[in-house]
Formats: structure tokens, sequence, C-alpha cells
């Protein structure tokens, strides 16, 4: 089996180095059309995620605030934290900080864990640990993410005039099945056309959003006292658990935070910032303000009628009636873009675990011919819509879904910002009192949040961890299976050495041609290799012990792909090195061995692979329910030679039984 998790982080361009800038052009100029246009795109792909918080943060918020009376100071303090959660966790942790740790240009748990490693000059248990942890609760998010969105917007159907009654559960729930069911079917077209949309949709959003908010604002203009941090903090003083409760739905204001990051590699940091810092904070802001300044408006006519107070459906209740309608409409296609969003995100993040050796082979398809980072992954993708579809019918609205949500958010979160401070400290060689006066206020922010979230478990946050306990029991099985096999492989092997010493020594028949053996260990003799010699008692003229590596880098420069060391007259060793966002090609990488002297003809070439038969044992070690799931994972990896992109015609595969 061919290694796929060594190696160190290196980047370089997908396509080459980019053409030489004129120096008589107006750089100002160019600067400000390339930034513009990126701009716009992560418009559309970064911010669908938080762009869609208003549909259900403040009313989740308002919900639990309910819990006590519901005061004027009460509603401020709920704005004040939307607010400053907005700008401490995404302006100031997200946009200002962690984005600066970026590798080679890519952001994302694993790409920061890569960076971290590189930064301690190894993996260690402790960064594995948590770059596992945090894409195991990234997978839940990406799960919960669509069916919290789409519920989210349909569930304005009953505040449209006429429609109320006709919008039950279970038509919102019919309604977001289709919605849902044929976003994943679409998939395997790729998005790029569809993402050519994405950009002017969010960018009519964040307008509308930002509208609404507006002509709400004179409706209690003391709204505006909640951009001072006093009433948050006030808030959480006087209302005690109820304030933790209420800080844990305030959370959902920044659902989507890790996007900003995550996608830092397909739009780059400046063009991110920009957005954020001119546009999607002050929509969001205006937003928030302007539920606050209605919710105001609704407190002050319920005292004035001596009616008690009442939880709305705030973000569809403000808008005209004539309007609701309209954006209903456009709320389904604003959450549709966000549900997007954070399923590329996961196949990107399947793509990354599976070359950093984390999950096994699995059939990664382009979607685009000049874009790489547009990918389509079915088994992904067919896991994700099941999962979406069982939440979708079990929560059948987004207030249910709302206190499972945050707890995956901020483990993922906290996560992040524990490899951040490995890296100032290690690589950007930050003094300790540097990175404390930096890190640590964070640390203690998301600390604050997870610990609200967690009072959720039992309401909803239980799903997370359940989801976020299976993905990482797989990732944990399959890294510690691959290791024993490994393991056994190398106890039962040949040193290549040897080997070679043994075959000058009584020389078998020659054959002409080449033959080319993969394996994970290029310094042993491959299983496949030694199989040949026993039953088929041949050697060929030229022998190729090829590897293939992941560098612990996104993406790795042609010029240091290929790497050659020739051990005797009949025997090379070939090691071949990708980055972890770049899919093996191995006939393509051959031919680069032209300029190392060594000439391919993939005709009279043959590939020996060998084909493990993985049988569980009591004695081995493992429990005998993690060989069976190792087992199950190793039948449904993807054929090595369809990975590796290897002609099928030209492979040999020789079997071997191993107990795990």
């Amino acid at each position: 089996m061919v290694s796929q998790s060594e190696g160190t982080f290196a980047d370089a361009p997908p396509t080459g180095e980019p053409p030489a800038p004129n120096p008589d052009a107006p750089k100002k100029r160019g600067f400000h059309h390339t930034t513009l246009g990126l701009a716009l795109g992560s418009i559309g792909v970064v911010f669908g995620d938080i762009g869609t918080s208003p549909l259900y943060a403040f009313q989740a918020a308002m919900t639990q605030a309910a819990k006590d009376p519901v005061t004027d100071r009460a509603i401020l303090g709920v704005v004040s934290m939307a607010l400053w959660a907005l700008i401490l966790v995404v302006t100031i942790k997200y946009v200002l900080f962690v984005m600066r740790a970026d590798n080679k240009g890519e952001g994302g748990v694993l790409s920061l864990m890569a960076l971290a490693g590189r930064a301690l000059g190894r993996r260690t248990r402790a960064v594995f640990f948590l770059g596992v942890v945090g894409a195991a609760l990234f997978y839940g998010d990406s799960i919960i993410t669509p069916a919290i969105s789409v519920l989210g917007a349909f569930q304005g159907l009953h505040d449209v005039n006429g429609l109320g009654d006709v919008a039950s559960p279970k038509v919102i729930t019919f309604a977001s099945f289709f919605i849902l069911i044929g976003l994943f079917l679409i998939q395997s077209r790729g998005t790029e056309n569809v993402a050519k949309m994405f950009g002017p949709v969010m960018l009519v959003w964040f307008l509308s959003i930002t509208g609404l908010g507006l002509i709400h604002l004179a409706d209690a203009p003391k709204i505006f006292f909640a951009l001072s941090p006093h009433y948050a903090v006030a808030f959480l003083i006087t209302h005690k658990l109820v304030g933790l409760l209420v800080l844990g739905s305030v959370f959902l204001t920044v659902t989507g935070a890790e996007a900003l990051y995550a996608d830092m590699g397909h739009f780059g940091r400046w063009p991110i910032q920009a957005s954020w810092l001119f546009f999607v904070l002050p929509a969001l802001a205006i937003n928030y303000l302007g539920q606050g300044a209605y919710a105001l408006k609704a407190l002050q006519l319920a005292v004035a009628h001596h009616h008690a107070f009442e939880s709305q459906d705030w973000f569809f209740v403000m808008c005209p009636p004539e309007f609701r309608l309209f954006l209903v409409g456009l709320a389904v296609c604003a959450s549709t873009i966000a549900s997007q969003a954070v399923i590329t995100g996961a196949y990107s993040l399947s793509q990354q675990a599976i070359q950093l050796g984390l999950l096994p082979r699995m059939d990664v398809r382009r979607t685009s011919e000049t874009h790489t980072g547009q990918i389509f992954i079915p088994q992904i993708n067919t896991t994700l819509m099941i999962g979406v579809l069982a939440l979708v019918l079990v929560f059948q609205n987004s207030d249910n879904l709302a206190d499972a949500y945050g707890l995956a958010v901020t483990g993922t979160m906290l996560v992040t910002t524990i490899l951040a401070y490995i890296v100032t400290r290690r690589m950007w060689h930050w003094p300790i009192a540097a990175s404390a006066v930096i890190v640590a206020p964070l640390i203690a922010l998301d600390t604050v949040f997870l610990f609200a979230n967690g009072l959720k478990i039992a309401s909803g946050g239980w799903l997370p961890l359940t989801l976020g306990l299976l993905i990482f029991s797989i990732i944990a099985t399959w890294v510690k299976g691959t290791e024993i096999l490994a393991g056994k492989t190398r106890k039962d092997s040949v040193p290549l050495c040897d080997l070679i010493e043994m075959l000058s020594a009584r020389q078998p028949h020659r054959v002409p041609g080449t033959a080319i053996f993969l394996t994970s260990d290029p310094d042993v003799a491959p299983v496949a290799l030694m199989h040949n010699l026993k039953h088929n008692k041949v050697l060929h003229e030229k022998n190729i012990i090829l590897t293939v590596r992941t560098a612990e880098t996104p993406r790795v420069p042609e010029a240091d792909r290929v790497k050659m060391e020739a051990v005797s007259d009949d025997f090379r060793k070939l090691v071949l090195t990708y980055g972890f966002m770049e899919t093996p090609n191995v006939p393509k990488a051959l031919g680069l061995c032209r300029k190392h002297g060594l000439k391919f003809d993939i005709m009279a070439t043959s590939f020996f692979l060998g084909r493990r038969s993985v049988v569980p044992s009591a004695q081995s070690g493992m429990p005998l329910w993690q060989d069976k799931i190792f087992i199950f994972l190793m039948r449904n990896a993807a054929n090595p030679t369809d990975f590796f992109r290897i002609p099928p015609g030209r492979v040999v595969e020789l079997g071997a039984q191993v107990t795990v």
C-alpha cells in the first residue's frame, strides 16, 4: 500500500507561477480590480453561512432570554452580545489574527495542524489529536448547517399572508427535502457555473438584510446603546444561568467564521478581509440592530396594551407583508448557497484527510479543468445527504436544531486558537508574553462560548458530540489500523539492500521491460516484488521501487515532485511527493523522470501492487469492533489503480492475507 501520511508541509501555485506583472501598468488599479472581483466572489462562497445567521440567531437568543422577564435592557444585552461576538470572534480573532497563520495561502483546521507540526519540527500526538478533533467537529457542522439554514428559510412561510396555515411542519419538511436532495444531486456536475451566481445573489441578500435593518432603526433609536459592551456584560451578570444560555444562542451569529479561514486559499486574505470589514460586517450589524429595535417596539406595545411579550420570528415579521414571499425565496437561495459552501468545504477537508492518511482512499473527481479546488467525492456527498435529510426529518424546524449547532463550531474554533498559539510561539517566534496577550483572551472567549453551548447538551448539544465522536472513532481506527499493517509489513519484509545482494549472488530469470513496485516504505522489499520472485521466478530488466508521499503543504512544485536514487544497476528508488490539496497522478509524474535520465514507455511498463486481504484477530493491537470497522473501510477504499491514475491494463496485483 502506498503511504498517504508522510512528508513535510510546502506549497506552490496549482498551475505554476503567475505571469510577471507589467512594470508600466498602474499597480494600484490592477490590485483594485483583482481584489474587487475576488471580494465579490468571496461574498458568495465564504460568507454564505454566517450571512444567513440572522434567519435564526436573534430569534433563538430571544427565546432563551424570555425564560426571564424581558426588559429593554435585556433586549439591548442580547443585541450587544451579538454585535460584540461579531467583533471579537470574527473580526479580531479570524480576520485580523488567525488568517495570518496560513499554510502557503491555505487555511482550515487540518492545514493549521500541518503548519503547527512544521513549526514544532514534527507532528506530535497532541497536535495530531487537536487536528483530528477539529476535523471531526467540522464534519458535524457540515451536516447541521444545510439542515438548519434551509429549515430556517422555509419557516418564513408562516409569516406570509395566506400561507401561514398551509406551511405545516410536513410541508416545510417536504420542501426542505426537495431543495436539499436537488442540491446534493447536482454536486457531481461541479460548482463552477453555479458559483458565478453566488456572488450576485448574496450581494442582493446582504443589501436586503441591510435595508430591513435600516427601516426599523427608527422604531427604537436607543438600540444604538447596544454598541456598548456594557449591556452585554450586565446581561450576563444579572441573568446568570439564563445569560449563559442566551450566550450559547448568540454564538449562532458567528457560525461560519471558520469558513473565512478555510476558504482563504480560494480567494486570498485581502479580498476576504475587505469584504468582511466594509460590507458583510456592517450589513449584519445593521440587521441585528434593526431586529433589536423592532423587538423593543414590540415590547413597548405589549406593555402599553398589558399583553405578554411573545418571541417571534423577528427576521421575517419585520419585513413589510407584501415583500415577505420574496424574502422567503431569497432566504432559500441564500441558505442553499450557505449549504453549498459547507458541502464543498467538506470535500476539501476530506481530500486533505485522505492525503494525510486520516481517511481511506476515496474517489476524488475534478469538476473543473481550471480550478483545482473544485472537486467532488461521491462517498462524502452521499454520507452528507443522508445525515442532513435525517436531521431535517427528526428536528423539522431550525429552533430545535439551534441548540445542537453551536457546540460543533465552538469546539472547532477552540482547536483553531490552540493550534494558532503553537504557530505564534514556534514559527513566528513571538515572546511568551506577546502570545499570551493575544491568544489567552481568545482561548478564554472560546472556552466561555464552549461552556455556554455545553449547557445545551440535553436539548440538542448531544448531536454534534455524537457525530464528532463517531467521525473521530473512524479516523482513529483507520490511522491505528494502517500503523499496525505497516508495522507487520515491516516486520515480515526483507531490507531492499539485502534482497539485492541475494539476487546478485543468485540471478533469477530476466525479462525485458520495466517493473514498478508501489510501496509505503522504500527501504524494504515490497510484498509484490517478493511474491513475483517467489511465484513467477522472474525479474525485470529495470525495477523501480515507487513511493507516493504527501507533503505537509497544500501543493508541491513540479520541480520538487520527483526524487530518484539509484540503488544498483537493476533497482532505483523513486519518491513522488504531492501536497495534501493535490490528487496523485503517477503516469504524469513519471513523465518528469525524463529530466533525471530515466525514460518510461508506459506500454512496456508493468505496475505491481500488493493487495492485502485483512482478517480480524483478537490478539491484534485493536479491539475486535475496531478490527471490523477497519476491514470495512479497507474494503470500501478506492482502488489504488484508479486513485493513482494508473492504466488498469498495466497493473498486476499480488495478494496476501494479513491479520489486524
